[in-house]
């Protein structure tokens, strides 16, 4: 017996489909890049999809080819038939969690937010739970609530929409799951793309709360619970590892042979005297920008100061989750001083024992 995932995969079929076919504008729903990506996180052993079948009759012979079992919903009045869709497809999972004690893995086939309460006593039940939806009509609510989730149209084999489409807005005052891991966004040595803030900030994170080495499968796994939607290829990488040799390469990471072949360790580069660099870099233009009679400095807009000296600087390469996190360490070493000012709804930042701000600065 191997360690492989068992997989089971249920599909609120008209919810998938009809959003397929809205975004991608094209009248068949192609199932084949779904098939292929689970067969590369396990094995698949239930396969069911739930829909009024007579509103799917090319759908249903797609489907039969690829060994999924047609479950019945009879169309009704109103929303009658929707609910009750939804709550077989909840009753036959959680039911199938208590009889095959077996399956590691549940696999919903939705956007739909109302199976966010299936999701949440399936992962208490130790199940992991990955989703499947498309990104023009999956609701906000779903993705973070899973292990994993994975937009149709991001999948490899799915070809894209033939003219530009409506590209659905999160709903007022939301974020996405990764922007809320920014604290803001960052311009990385080698690349300009912010999916490497989220891993070195998660790497930051595992270096501090873990005692033993971080592993790459350790660190995807973390990536992954805090935005499910993250996927390397996304960014043009074929593997998890190449992207962390792409960030070795241009000195974010280091990488060293682990304790299992294929799963590196990862740790930040260790040189101290690029830290105390960095630091001495911070406090000088501190200083500089102290000097001049609009008062002393603020933290927003001190980076970009930093960089007009050092145009590649960037506290990520020493394992800060954020710049505010690095000052903060440049002031527990008495380098600097900082004095929060609600009015501004900002820090401003000096040089150790210098006077703080009057109030009309």
């Amino acid at each position: 017996m191997t360690d492989e995932e068992r997989i089971a995969l249920f599909l609120d079929y008209e919810n998938l489909a009809i959003g397929a076919r809205e975004a991608l504008a094209r009248s068949e729903f192609d199932f084949r890049p779904i098939a292929d990506a689970l067969a590369e996180r396990g094995r698949v052993v239930v396969r069911r999809a739930y829909a009024d079948w007579s509103r799917f009759d090319e759908d249903r012979r797609m489907l039969t080819r690829h060994q999924i079992e047609l479950i019945e919903m009879p169309q009704r009045m109103g929303m009658v038939r929707k609910n009750a869709a939804d709550i077989k497809m909840a009753v036959d999972a959680v039911e199938l969690c208590f009889e095959r004690d077996y399956i590691t893995t549940f696999v919903l086939g939705t956007g739909d937010s109302d199976f966010t309460p299936l999701v949440h006593k399936l992962r208490e039940l130790n199940r992991r739970v990955i989703g499947v939806g498309i990104e023009a009509s999956t609701s906000s609510l779903l993705p973070p609530a899973c292990d994993e989730f994975l937009f149709y149209e991001r999948l490899e084999g799915v070809e894209p929409a033939p003219a530009r489409r409506r590209v659905r807005k999160p709903p007022r005052g939301a974020r996405p799951a990764s922007a809320e891991l920014v604290e803001e966004v960052d311009e990385l040595p080698g690349s300009d793309d912010t999916n490497l803030v989220l891993v070195t900030q998660t790497l930051s994170g595992l270096e501090r709360t873990n005692d033993g080495p971080v592993l790459a499968s350790m660190l995807k796994r973390a990536i992954l619970r805090k935005d499910p939607t993250f996927n390397e290829a996304d960014y043009g990488f074929r593997a998890f590892g190449e992207l962390l040799h792409h960030m070795s390469d241009a000195g974010l990471v280091e990488l060293s042979e682990g304790s299992a072949g294929g799963d590196p360790e990862v740790r930040f580069p260790m040189n101290a005297e690029d830290e105390e660099a960095a630091f001495a870099l911070l406090r000088s233009t501190v200083e500089r920008l102290a000097k001049r009679k609009t008062g002393p400095p603020q933290l927003s807009g001190l980076k970009t100061q930093m960089r007009r000296t050092q145009p590649h600087f960037s506290e990520k390469r020493f394992g800060y989750g954020g710049f505010l996190q690095f000052t903060k360490a440049a002031r527990a070493r008495g380098l600097i001083e900082m004095n929060y000012d609600e009015q501004a709804e900002d820090y401003f930042v000096l040089p150790a024992s210098a006077p703080p701000p009057t109030a009309d600065a």
